[in-house]
């Protein structure tokens, strides 16, 4: 596998490789490798030491049976080296109090890693709490506490904290909270892009705090951060917000400084942040805890970027139109932003731009099947034994061709178009244009439902002289 690895231009210590890549040593094996490095002292001390068993038995996951002293010396040792990896669980990896569990037992496999988690909301809870938001806007104040989704949100979340045994109170507190939010969208009958943004902000910020609840629970010394009181600065897009320069050393700051004062593993909210001029909680657009994680890894320059998700790795095409796909174990950037912005599910389109800047190697896993290879996506890979990498499909897609002879010698007639399209928020790829037959072809990447903003293109379009004809595809 390390001489695959080096073969394809990247260079990693074989030992570091192999621990990271998958888990064919055994958990046991590795902890008795790691109590070696404690030292003689430790060895000693073995006879009294208390071990401790995480996760459920034989559900997909990895069991692990770790020695508890070795969990302090692991994150609550004061290590002066640091984090060495980010990693990222998105929603379907906790799910439950049971794949939280499986999730913990995963992280304390790797005893040489020193990680900072960052977790998407449970399950379904963001669409849960879209859906409740839009019912709020109709259903009347006194109504808004019977929302059927609302009463599944805090039925789920106050289940999982049941499960893991941890106190209520943990959640209970943004739980009332979220309720009389849904009031107040109810009184005003309206659900701006910045009260949806607060919305859905519940569900990051109550995983995070069950999770890193539960690892302390267990003994293992973690810190709940929301992503939005720990540096990252956004633009005000609500909805679809831009990470700021600035969110950098702001994050490396609170983090390593934290660490160094006081060493616990940090669970961070993903896909959040905060406005740099309205200070208000934003989000970074769906999928966005892939960007989070990007981002804080190359905060503190880390050494990887791990992505775990429910399938194994980048795959060949979309598995539910060809079951046979398979996965995609090498990658650069640009092939994975490539295929994020053209209808991937695995990555966040712009989560490549931080760890492309910062050189670091993404490895995208599954959490269900940590055994598997998974992708390792790098900024350069051997292309010359490479064919035909993924096959990416991207539905409702519609497209206008325009035609002018106005086009020809005029200086800002293409800008002009093209700021009907961004006034809108309506995104688009510009495709190529032939002057001869001065034609141009905009890919609008919008459902054929929403015809009706089409209305003012056309309107300014018109007063341009333009042709336009409109195709789905």
């Amino acid at each position: 596998m390390a001489a695959s690895l080096h073969a394809h231009g990247v260079k990693f210590s074989s030992h570091r490789f192999m621990n990271r890549l998958g888990f064919s040593n055994s958990v046991a094996s590795r902890s008795r490798l790691f109590c070696e490095k404690i030292g003689d002292s430790s060895r000693k001390r073995a006879a009294t030491m208390k071990l401790v068993k995480v996760g459920a038995k034989n559900r997909g996951g990895v069991q692990a049976v770790l020695k508890e002293n070795v969990i302090g010396k692991q994150f609550v040792g004061g290590n002066a080296e640091g984090f060495t990896c980010v990693m990222k669980f998105g929603g379907s990896s906790v799910a439950s109090a049971e794949r939280m569990r499986e999730i913990a037992t995963l992280i304390l496999s790797f005893p040489e890693e020193r990680p900072v988690v960052v977790l998407s909301a449970i399950g379904k809870t963001t669409n849960k709490l879209l859906v409740a938001g839009e019912k709020a806007v109709s259903c009347g104040v006194s109504n808004a506490s019977e929302i059927e989704q609302l009463g599944s949100v805090k039925e789920l979340h106050l289940r999982t904290v049941e499960e893991l045994g941890v106190d209520r109170s943990v959640v209970s507190a943004l739980l009332e909270e979220l309720e009389q939010l849904l009031k107040g969208i109810a009184m005003m009958k309206e659900l701006t892009p910045r009260t949806k943004d607060y919305l859905v902000s519940f569900g990051e910020c109550m995983s995070t705090r069950i999770f890193a609840a539960y690892l302390n629970k267990i003994g293992i010394r973690a810190r709940q951060y929301d992503a939005f009181d720990v540096g990252f600065i956004t633009t005000d897009d609500f909805t679809n917000a831009d990470i700021l320069e600035a969110t950098y050393p702001a994050v490396a700051k609170r983090l390593h400084g934290d660490w160094v004062k006081d060493p616990a593993i940090p669970v961070v909210t993903g896909f959040l942040g905060k406005g740099r001029k309205s200070c208000a909680v934003t989000t970074l657009g769906r999928g966005g805890s892939d960007l989070t994680a990007t981002t804080i890894g190359k905060a503190l320059g880390l050494q990887e970027i791990q992505v775990w998700k429910d399938v194994d790795g980048v795959l060949t095409c979309d598995p539910t139109i060809y079951p046979g796909a398979e996965p995609v174990p090498y990658l650069t950037f640009d092939e994975a932003e490539e295929l994020a912005c053209f209808g991937a599910q695995v990555l966040h389109p712009q989560s490549m731009r931080p760890a492309r800047e910062g050189d670091i190697p993404v490895r995208v896993k599954n959490s269900y099947n940590p055994q598997a290879p998974g992708t390792l996506i790098t900024k350069t890979r051997d292309m010359s034994k490479a064919e035909l990498t993924s096959i990416v499909v991207k539905h409702n897609v519609s497209m206008v061709d325009i035609v002018s002879t106005r086009m020809l010698g005029q200086v800002g007639f293409l800008a002009k178009v093209r700021k009907c399209f961004f006034n809108l928020n309506l995104f688009f790829h510009l495709l190529p244009s032939w002057l001869m037959l001065v034609v141009m072809l905009f890919a609008l990447y919008i459902s054929p439902s929403r015809c009706s903003q089409y209305s003012k293109v056309w309107a300014y379009l018109w007063t341009l002289s333009l042709l336009v004809k409109l195709v789905y595809l």
